[in-house]
């Protein structure tokens, strides 16, 4: 296939929309929401898997300056119900399958729009058959468009899609950041154009959920460049070197799992698949090992980069190929218009090689919030800076190391899970006195949770019974991925468990601490 015959658009498996037809489809979208009464400021919530629908609602919506609001689509639907409530959204675009098991919990008064689940999510997925057909209570998606007229109003402000963050109390928080400055948006364009590689024409491959804040932002401007997207239902590992070599990909977003799991492949399946298209490479949410980035750079060459941040601060640092090998463990230099400060917990400013809580701030960047939650906001700022509670520091030479995270937060394969949310869960399970919840080293994940459980006095537990009671509450993946019963936890003078003598073994073991 040459480049002349290369398609220009968005790509699912076998199906494909060219640019024009996107946008033609976005603009109806963002006319049918102003029908709606959605206006510029307002939400409007998306619980899709990947897919070109989910491009389409989310342009329909940032068309009309509202903000588009990913849905988690693993949450529980007491979990995608707080959202909607919490975000106010008046509607919600939904993948068929998806909608039905939110009958009991759909809000008054809101609008649900039923895409239909696509047959590659089909394919990925176990989906129960009796769910694809439109929900009574929603209204077809295609339908609805078939009807609507293309939005001719002024062009405004576009701000990011708001995306839900996992909270410390076990309720996510939105990160609403205001619609940019014309200088703004010129800065921050630059800025990710050079994080994300992104360039005209650029044909990109997107293997993680549009939910997700990173893979969201570079997926909605991959969209937009004149190139591809390729959109995966899920990460494959060898359909996703097939979709490279097809698709002739220059330019992917990733994680370092899905590093650990194309390693893990044949060599004789690896070499199979040309990989000389390749030109940017990024990857973040979650630490890569040393050994893996140099084993990747060594296959693909030096076209992997990294960053570091969080949907709070952007990209704050950058490392290139060169970094990560004369450099192991960076997470790269501090990134153009970004500044750090690594605070002791004195509150001092500490010098390069000292350790201390990560905080930072992009100027060229609109101020954030949390929706609904400003004093949220107020317990991570330190004179403008923020900070997600990495520790870490930076050396004579101007790298970053992250060395830790102050709070309890697990990140596994690049998803941030907050283990008091899941302790919650545990205490509400019959049989439990106590429980502690941490992660632990994993090759694949780079964590996995751990919870160990004291039970009540004469009461026997079972390690399945807590598991099962706690999927009924949870995502799939906040249910610990190993369970231990322990009599009696180590506790501190104030009755508090001490955490870290159950915990630092595991780590101690792997050589490691994040």
């Amino acid at each position: 296939m040459s480049t002349q015959q290369l398609f220009l658009g968005i790509i699912s498996d076998q199906r494909r929309r060219d640019h024009a037809e996107v946008a033609d489809r976005a603009d109806r979208i963002a006319g049918g929401l102003q029908k709606l009464g959605v206006k510029q400021g307002d939400s409007v919530c998306i619980l899709m898997r990947n897919d070109i629908a989910f491009i389409e609602a989310a342009y329909g919506a940032m068309r009309l300056g509202a903000y588009a609001v990913p849905v988690n689509w693993h949450f529980k639907p007491e979990e995608i119900d707080y959202v909607l409530r919490d975000s106010e959204t008046s509607v919600l675009i939904g993948h068929a399958d998806m909608l039905h098991q939110l009958r009991e919990t759909i809000p008054a008064g809101l609008t649900v729009l039923s895409a239909p689940t696509p047959p590659e999510i089909l394919a990925n997925y176990k989906i129960d058959l009796h769910h694809l057909a439109t929900p009574d209570f929603a209204t077809d998606l295609e339908f609805w468009l078939e009807q609507q007229a293309r939005y001719d109003g002024p062009a405004l402000p576009q701000p990011q899609n708001m995306i839900y963050t996992s909270g410390t109390t076990g309720h996510p928080k939105g990160v609403r950041r205001a619609a940019p400055t014309p200088q703004q948006s010129a800065s921050s364009e630059r800025m990710r154009a050079m994080i994300y590689g992104l360039k005209p024409g650029a044909r990109a491959l997107l293997p993680g959920p549009l939910y997700h804040s990173a893979p969201n932002s570079f997926g909605l401007r991959a969209g937009r460049l004149g190139g591809a997207l390729v959109l995966m239902p899920r990460f494959d590992p060898e359909e996703f070197l097939r979709l490279i070599q097809e698709q002739k990909v220059d330019t992917i977003f990733m994680v370092p799992t899905m590093f650990v799991r194309l390693m893990k492949l044949p060599e004789a399946v690896r070499s199979k698949y040309d990989m000389s298209s390749l030109r940017h490479i990024i990857h973040a949410a979650a630490p890569c090992p040393a050994d893996v980035k140099r084993a990747m750079i060594e296959w693909w060459g030096p076209v992997i980069h990294e960053f570091y941040g969080s949907t709070e601060s952007g990209a704050v640092t950058f490392a290139n190929s060169e970094d990560a090998l004369k450099k192991p463990g960076t997470v790269g230099k501090i990134a153009p218009g970004a500044e750090l400060r690594f605070i002791g917990d004195d509150g001092r400013l500490l010098p390069p090689g000292e350790i201390g809580e990560i905080y930072s701030r992009i100027a060229g960047n609109p101020d954030f919030t949390y929706h609904n939650k400003p004093e949220k906001r107020a317990e991570i700022d330190l004179q403008g800076f923020i900070t997600s509670g990495d520790v870490g520091y930076i050396d004579e030479d101007g790298y970053v190391f992250i060395c830790d995270r102050k709070r309890d937060m697990v990140i596994s394969g690049g998803v941030n899970i907050y283990p008091a949310e899941i302790e919650a869960a545990l205490h509400a399970v019959p049989g439990v006195y106590d429980c502690a919840v941490f992660g632990i080293p994993d090759d694949e994940f780079g964590e996995a949770l751990m919870a160990v459980v004291e039970p009540q006095a004469g009461v026997p537990l079972d390690v399945a019974e807590i598991r099962a009671q706690l999927k009924t509450s949870l995502a799939d993946y906040k249910v610990p991925k190993h369970v231990e019963i322990q009599a009696q936890l180590p506790r501190e003078d104030s009755g508090k468990i001490f955490k870290r003598r159950l915990r630092d073994p595991y780590w101690e073991k792997a050589g490691r601490r994040i």
